[in-house]
């Protein structure tokens, strides 16, 4: 899953650089064992054997006969300043990691599977005291030279001194890297309990020496880097389009994780500036293939000609990864969201239940997990290891997390939720906020509780808007804080918010990234993913046990037991979730029969030159 979503993401994008690291720590980090390999082996398993063996000759759920050529075009929202995906500063396009390669590859059928990509082969210590790999000798950059052990070397430096500031927390176990030969190169690991690191070193982008020698890697640029990858960049409209061209004579295109993929000769990203303008052009023909996150605009925008025609396709897909969380994150830097009580008292002012009747079409489940729609989530009460686990920290965790299951307030979706509104405000009183002539003012300081919910999607609106009318019933001056993509990001990475909606996909099996969202040390460092401001010595010991499982079994345990911590500490509140992708995509494409069990795909799909020529007939009347 890791390294498989890398390259997911370096396709599909779609809020630039805030968008491409948020992901890119998600499937850098989960895993959490290997089988160990003695000597040299084709790639790394978690908890047993790899699916395929060393003679495999390409993944089961591509075409390995697929044909290369014809174009596809996808689109994002906003806009973007810069093409380093990888570093803190301004907003990177769509796409802008498809250049980069990493050593290892993920399957998309196995949970956590990685194989030989740059390095052909790959050796871990017993102890998980180093990993080492050996560098493919046919890999090449873009110009043609080697990749060596001292491009490795560098990119490791590299990202550590300038990239962005979670590369330092999710490395901070490695000591040192060194080579024995050129095409050989040994990470050494120094937190030998921390699992997961070798296959986040195996998913870390590679940079060329040369190149970066000569451009600063922490500016922002638009000129287009060195890369080792199956696509270049070939023309950057600034703000507005980017366009990537198939190398013919790309080194790595017969290896078998790369056959059957990749078989686009372009791929192109037009920018728009908000998602309803997005869906127009998308029906105008403007673009290819794209994903709708949006329930009303799924239930009520595709009722077209060219759907009905079955030249423009609705498709719904399972979707067996966890769904992780969404939700409406509480700062709870600012004094006004320290008590618990007051933020429990937010959960009760937001009415799921009517929400997703009127304004989702009822296509949502509520989210009541950080590891929905896994095996990870916890459900009912703790019992047997993990009970045991949780025991260490009675005392110092809220006692509901013993006697309570965690269950999102509910309404009955008629829009009265008096009876909730008399709990949040009991909620709030507790915390020490009195109704002063109609405001909630605290009674220790006078002032007056006021929120603002920072998004950046106009169509937000619909479902903010209700929310806030509850709150100012309950005397809570309320607003709206609508702003463009990049001043979101901006003021998510200086935490300069109230209340805001994010999500972050968890994986099978979650890893480092956990650090950044919740992680006591990084709550109060620039441009990190701690968006509520986690501080809680609880939660840092049982982000260790994660971090340190052993095994599968242990791993469950611990990631249920930070669960029920975290949902109990009320630093968000729930928002919902689907578990299918929901994509529509015009009718000239071919893709193969198996889907793969972790992924949508893209990346396998081929263009039909038949189908196009038929299409251009359907448009033309003919």
């Amino acid at each position: 899953m890791l390294i498989k979503s890398l390259n997911y993401w370096r396709h599909n994008v779609n809020l630039g650089k805030f968008t491409t690291f948020s992901c890119l720590l998600m499937f850098l980090t989960i895993f959490s064992s290997f089988s160990y390999a003695d000597e040299y082996s084709h790639g790394l398993s978690l908890f047993g054997k790899l699916k395929y063996d060393e003679n495999f000759t390409h993944f089961d759920y591509v075409n390995p006969k697929a044909p290369k050529g014809g174009s596809v075009r996808y689109a994002s929202v906003g806009s973007f300043d810069s093409l380093n995906p990888y570093i803190l500063k301004g907003v990177s396009a769509a796409g802008s990691g498809l250049p980069f390669e990493s050593l290892l590859m993920a399957s998309s059928d196995e949970p956590d599977s990685a194989y030989g990509l740059v390095a052909s082969e790959v050796k871990l210590a017993k102890d998980n005291s180093w990993v080492r790999f050996k560098i493919n000798a046919n890999a090449r950059w873009h110009d043609g030279s080697r990749i060596t052990a001292e491009d490795i070397i560098f990119s490791y430096q590299t990202i550590m001194d300038d990239g962005h500031p979670n590369f330092s927390i999710m490395l901070s176990g490695v000591e040192k890297v060194t080579s024995r030969s050129e095409l050989e190169v040994t990470y050494h690991i120094s937190d030998k309990e921390n699992r997961k690191l070798p296959l986040i070193i195996g998913g870390l982008p590679i940079l060329q020496k040369e190149y970066f020698s000569k451009h600063p890697f922490d500016k922002t640029t638009l000129d287009a880097p060195t890369g080792s990858g199956p696509y270049k960049i070939t023309n950057v409209d600034p703000g507005r389009s980017i366009t990537f061209e198939r190398l013919k004579n790309y080194w790595g295109k017969d290896l078998p994780v790369n056959i059957g993929r990749f078989n686009f000769d372009k791929i192109s990203y037009d920018y728009y500036r908000d998602r309803d303008v997005m869906v127009e052009a998308l029906k105008a023909g403007e673009y290819d293939i794209h994903q709708e996150y949006t329930s009303k605009t799924w239930a009520t925008a595709y009722d077209v000609k060219s759907v009905r025609d079955g030249w423009l396709i609705k498709e719904v897909l399972e979707d067996n990864t966890p769904s992780g969380v969404q939700a409406f994150f509480i700062n709870t830097r600012r004094d006004k969201f320290k008590s618990r009580k007051v933020r429990e008292a937010l959960s009760y002012a937001f009415d799921y239940e009517w929400t997703n009747k009127n304004i989702f079409f009822g296509l949502y489940e509520r989210m009541s997990s950080y590891f929905e729609n896994s095996e990870l989530s916890s459900k009912g009460l703790p019992e047997g290891d993990e009970l045991k686990l949780l025991e260490r920290f009675r005392g110092k965790i809220p006692n509901d997390v013993f006697v309570n299951e965690f269950i999102p307030p509910k309404t009955d979706g008629s829009g009265n939720i008096r009876r909730n509104l008399r709990t949040a405000a009991s909620l709030l009183a507790e915390a020490g906020w009195d109704l002063v002539e109609g405001k909630r003012v605290n009674r220790k300081t006078n002032q007056v509780l006021e929120i603002e919910f920072l998004y950046y999607e106009r169509t937000f609106e619909r479902i903010l808007a209700p929310y806030a009318r509850n709150l100012e019933k309950l005397g809570i001056i309320t607003s709206l804080r609508l702003v463009d993509v990049t001043q979101y990001i901006k003021r998510l990475e200086k935490h300069d918010f109230d209340i805001t909606t994010r999500r972050f996909v968890q994986r099978l099996s979650p890893g480092a990234e956990l650090l950044s969202y919740f992680g006591s040390e990084t709550a109060d460092q620039y441009g990190t993913l701690n968006s509520s401001g986690i501080k809680d010595s609880v939660v840092d010991a049982l982000l260790i046990e994660v971090l340190s499982a052993k095994s599968r079994e242990q791993l469950i345990v611990a990631a249920r037991a930070l669960d029920r911590i975290l949902l109990w500490g009320h630093y968000m509140v729930p928002q919902w979730f689907k578990n299918t992708h929901h994509i529509v995509y015009w009718n000239y494409f071919d893709k193969p029969t198996l889907k793969p069990k972790y992924a949508i795909g893209f990346d396998t799909w081929w263009w039909n030159s038949e189908k196009v020529r038929a299409f251009k007939k359907y448009k033309s009347g003919d």
